[in-house]
Formats: structure tokens, C-alpha cells, sequence
């Protein structure tokens, strides 16, 4: 059995929900009311994506970087 290593990204919305993704697959998101629950969610998807072999070599996480804009409010 061999172990993957994923990137999943985090993010809140408006109403409190955890939404998640994995960028190694196209299409790849879940959510959850807790972390814990989004996470699991995710794990089913990825789960899905693989048995479909949509493991997609053009897509490889290379990091995430934060980026600063101004905005007129």
C-alpha cells in the first residue's frame, strides 16, 4: 500500500462552513460544518478521483504564496 502526501486547501465562508480542495485533481472539493468533517468529506472525493485515475500530472502542487492587492472601498 503505497501513502499519498496531498495538499488540501482551507477555506471559511459567509455561514461558517469549512470548503476544501485538492488542487492535484481537477474538481476535487468538499465542505464540512467542522474541519474534521470537511476533511473526511474530502478524503472520499480524492478516494474517487483515484479509482477514476484522474490523478492529474499537470497539475502539481508547488506551494501557496499570499498576495497583496489595493482596493478602493
Amino acid at each position: 500500500m503505497k501513502k499519498l502526501h496531498l495538499p488540501i486547501l482551507v477555506e471559511i465562508d459567509e455561514d461558517g462552513n469549512y470548503i476544501v480542495s485538492c488542487p492535484v485533481f481537477k474538481g476535487c472539493h468538499s465542505y464540512g460544518k467542522t474541519i474534521e468533517e470537511a476533511l473526511d468529506n474530502i478524503k472520499e472525493v480524492i478516494e474517487m478521483c483515484l479509482e477514476e485515475e484522474k490523478l492529474v500530472d499537470e497539475n502539481k502542487f508547488i506551494g501557496f504564496r499570499e498576495l497583496e492587492i489595493e482596493v478602493n472601498a
